[in-house]
């Protein structure tokens, strides 16, 4: 027997406002999140914010006074890259239930979040933790000869 609309369209409602706050409160949490990513050499960590801006490079142990210009730069670029996907990824998470389909109102189905048209692909590769831990240098450097030259 199916239900009666006005008690369908009380549960749509109930959901509706539950859905609304639970976004007021994620939007709160990611408008204050950040994260952080060591580069693969341990010599520059970035942080990024909530909308994935770079909020902060912290060189560390005065290792960059050893470093050419471009291998400075490109511990900064990875360690910035690291930590934007940090956040990115994070978002993703943080929004991915309200994409899914009500499990009380049959009607309302959910959406599709094409998160690698708003991210990029390496939002949706499997993450391998940090930079830090020790992963194969990324394939930019792989472009750098021995002294940081092209």
């Amino acid at each position: 027997m199916t239900e009666p609309l006005e008690k369908r369209l009380e549960k749509a409602m109930a959901e509706l406002q539950a859905a609304q706050e639970a976004v007021a409160r994620t939007e709160r949490e990611l408008r204050t999140a950040s994260f952080a990513a060591l580069s693969s050499d341990r010599a520059v960590r970035a942080t990024a914010g909530p909308q994935g801006e770079l909020t902060g490079i912290d060189f560390l142990e005065n290792k960059y006074r050893d470093m050419s210009p471009q291998e400075l730069a490109a511990s900064v670029l990875e360690a910035a890259s690291a930590a934007r996907l940090k956040m990115n990824r994070h978002v993703m998470k943080a929004m991915a239930p309200f994409a899914e389909p009500s499990s009380n109102v049959p009607e309302l189905k959910g959406f599709e979040m094409d998160w690698e048209r708003i991210f990029g692909p390496e939002v949706l590769r499997e993450d391998d933790g940090d930079t830090a831990r020790g992963q194969a240098a990324p394939a930019w450097r792989d472009a750098l000869g021995d002294e940081g030259e092209d």
